[in-house]
């Protein structure tokens, strides 16, 4: 049977432009940085966003509150009316190249709660983003049921600014075991440098929660796994670049972008947020405490900083 690869134009292409040594026009050259830097507010996430430059973020990435009273934080009159204000926000401080992923749900319906598809359809009727991507997490751990059927997935929805968005499958390739990649490699078919750098992981990604006695864990609520937060910073930001999560909860974000070379604005209202970070710093390796700055509530002159 035909690989339906072999019917995409698209993919295609980038493999003859690979072939012959041509960068597609997203490719973006880059250098890793001695130290990286990381500014942190605690304050209102549309006050900080209103001082950002324009075109000066390459990648967004939120976990927005899902107005469900979980918190202080968690309590909105009206979330869209809220949530348009960051939306466009968002869509100008990015670069051409940058790309914007958010975590949510769909279980929580209505114009005033916090719906993912509502923030899917204002983007997709109300801005010129384009919707990349929307990935399932899976895990297998979660909370049982009576009157539906008991979720275990959560979703994140990828917009990019344009069609010239940022994105670096090969840093976020599963790896074949010996086994597979013999076996793939009689398919003459199939490239065989990219059976040696891995799989696509696909737009499902099976990845564990957090349980209440992970490693990991630092006290926020809702904090995410690190490896779910690597693998967005590693394909849709670079080196260098500067990831911003105005929603930072714990701060997993800050550390991720420590440990993978990139500068990070951090965001919260929390004032436990601090406390929450600090935490994930000293849960750092030694390669990677003498190699960032943290600068608390900087002035404007930080976002110029080059």
């Amino acid at each position: 049977m035909a690989n339906k690869s072999h019917f995409n134009s698209g993919l295609r292409m980038l493999n003859m432009m690979r072939a012959n040594g041509i960068s597609h026009s997203s490719s973006i050259k880059f250098s890793i940085p001695q130290k990286t830097r990381h500014a942190l507010f605690i304050a209102d996430a549309v006050d900080v966003l209103k001082k950002i430059p324009d075109n000066s973020i390459q990648l967004i990435l939120i976990d927005p509150p899902y107005n469900i009273d979980m918190a202080s934080w968690d309590s909105f009159h009206n979330y869209l009316e809220w949530a348009k204000i960051w939306l466009e926000e968002s869509r100008r401080v990015l670069k051409d190249s940058g790309n914007m992923a958010i975590f949510g749900g769909l279980q929580y319906q209505g114009i005033k709660t916090g719906d993912l598809m509502e923030l899917i359809f204002y983007l997709r009727n109300h801005t010129d983003m384009r919707l990349v991507n929307f990935i399932i997490w899976y895990y297998k751990n979660g909370m049982s049921a009576h009157r539906f059927f008991a979720n275990r997935h959560e979703e994140i929805v990828w917009f990019a600014k344009t069609k010239k968005y940022y994105f670096d499958l090969d840093s976020v390739r599963i790896p074949f075991d010996e086994k597979t990649k013999i076996a793939y490699k009689r398919d003459k078919r199939l490239n065989p440098d990219s059976i040696e750098k891995g799989k696509n992981p696909t737009n499902v990604w099976e990845i564990g929660r957090l349980n209440s006695n992970s490693w990991e864990r630092v006290g926020h609520p809702t904090q995410k796994p690190a490896e779910i937060v690597r693998r967005l910073v590693r394909g849709l930001s670079y080196p260098g670049s500067i990831v911003l999560d105005f929603f930072a909860g714990s701060g997993t974000t800050g550390k991720v972008c420590i440990e993978e070379n990139r500068h990070s604005i951090l965001v919260d209202n929390d004032p436990m947020f601090e406390k929450y970070f600090e935490k994930h710093l000293k849960k750092l390796s030694a390669k990677h405490k003498d190699k960032f700055e943290i600068v608390k509530n900087p002035t404007s002159k930080f976002f110029n900083h080059k």
